[in-house]
């Protein structure tokens, strides 16, 4: 993209209403306009970061045999009375009628409609496990959306549901999950620690947030430093095996991990000093098993081995879409702007032309940008080398190529790391390399 035909509108001043560096970056950036409270427009450059996360998150999610689906915003507020919870609810759900007076909803969360899709379809415990997943927008109606991004009205959610034979095969189903996630953010370029969370009435151990570390989380966490080691992308964990399952989740939940409201002082005691860890963190993934709540209060039931019929037992699985755009900033940035990790920027690298005009400058502009148009913001504008450097940076585009006179006639280009401020000169056919690799 050249910069100079872009909608990329960035800001030189924060804007009054932004409270945190998420809001404040991605305004100044371009990424979001708000359209009413609580409610964004992605412009081109965020919804390239929004397809990024979506396709990493998909991925992970397709690797451990989830299947994708689709299901609409809108639901209908009978399958919500089915399962008892239209009522319940509370004022987050936003409720609606259509033309014919028929209650409608917009879709805060997908318990109800996937359970009655799967009991359309499934009657047979040979058809188990399955799991599903989509990608989609909600709405809550927070009574004060803040902070962007972060907690806004509607807002991208990956969410998965799983239905298993028996209590085992969940378990399973869960340990899967939670290796999926694991693998999603460390692809993502952050770090995210999985922390127990409260099971509510449904008992058990079987829930766990995600938490990314930021200074500006709204948790407090306390974790052992184990936990920081660990590279799950190359984890040999035979994800058909339940003792392999079992022995990768020991390992993961065995270290100490906890938010402030579920922190134990003394179990954070008989942590070692040098591996304590506190901090801040922002939740952006939470992992759920909650039995035959849904399948048994909507009437969803299979045929076992035995000819009887009865109700799967379920889980589910968020990933904050949306939410991880403002979460990683809130982790990745300095007092120049963003620092986007690779695998989610928007452009791989900016094209900095510092003399636009100049013959040899714009030649070999446009020859490093004719390699890969859809990876480059080419920053053609007629602007002065400070404007394109600062726009850079907040920007946050991994590489900056920066192309000047003398360089130039050398048939070179200086090329920075956005992360760690690096530069080097080198020519083109090096700084390419580097900046595609991958």
């Amino acid at each position: 993209m050249r910069l100079s035909r872009s909608f990329l509108p960035t800001l030189k001043e924060n804007p009054a209403e932004a409270q945190i560096v998420s809001h404040r970056l991605m305004l100044r950036a371009g990424l979001i306009r708000q359209t009413a409270s609580g409610i964004y427009a992605w412009l081109p450059a965020g919804l390239k970061v929004l397809r990024n996360i979506s396709q990493i998150v998909r991925e992970e999610q397709d690797r451990v045999d989830a299947q994708e689906v689709l299901m609409p915003t809108l639901q209908s507020a009978d399958l919500w009375r089915r399962s008892g919870r239209y009522d319940a609810y509370g004022p987050e759900m936003l409720r609606i009628q259509d033309r014919h007076k028929r209650e409608l909803l917009y879709g805060p969360t997908n318990e109800e409609m996937v359970t009655d899709l799967f009991g359309q379809t499934v009657k047979s415990y040979k058809d188990l496990p399955q799991v599903l997943y989509h990608i989609q927008w909600k709405f809550r109606d927070e009574m004060r959306p803040r902070f962007g991004v972060m907690r806004g009205r509607e807002f991208l959610m990956k969410d998965a549901y799983s239905f298993d034979v028996d209590y085992a095969s969940a378990v399973a189903t869960y340990r899967r999950m939670m290796l999926a996630y694991l693998r999603t953010f460390q692809r993502l370029g952050v770090r995210a620690v999985p922390m127990r969370a409260d099971t509510g009435p449904i008992g058990g151990e079987l829930s766990h947030e995600f938490l990314i570390l930021a200074p500006t989380g709204e948790s407090g966490v306390f974790y052992d430093a184990a936990l920081e080691d660990q590279d799950w992308l190359d984890e040999p964990v035979d994800t058909n095996n339940p003792d392999a399952l079992e022995a990768f989740f020991n390992r993961v939940t065995s270290p100490y991990a906890a938010t402030d409201e579920m922190h134990d002082a003394v179990a954070w005691e008989a942590v070692p000093e040098e591996q304590k860890r506190e901090g801040r963190g922002v939740e952006v993934g939470h992992i759920f098993y909650f039995g035959t709540k849904y399948t048994q209060s909507m009437g969803v039931s299979v045929s076992g081995a035995d000819g009887g019929q009865f109700f799967p037992e379920m889980g589910s699985y968020g990933i904050g879409v949306s939410r991880l755009a403002g979460a990683i900033i809130e982790a990745c940035h300095d007092e120049n702007g963003i620092i986007w990790p690779d695998s989610v920027a928007p452009f791989r690298a900016a094209i900095l032309n510092l003399k636009s005009g100049d013959g040899l400058c714009d030649e070999m502009c446009e020859q490093i940008y004719a390699k890969a148009p859809e990876a480059f913001l080419y920053d053609d504008r007629p602007e002065r080398a400070g404007v394109k450097f600062a726009d850079a940076d907040l920007m946050g585009h991994p590489w900056q190529i920066v192309v000047g006179p003398r360089s130039a006639k050398e048939g070179r280009v200086e090329l920075k790391r956005r992360a760690t401020g690096e530069r080097q000169e080198l020519s083109v056919d090096e700084a390419l390399a580097l900046v595609l690799a991958g």
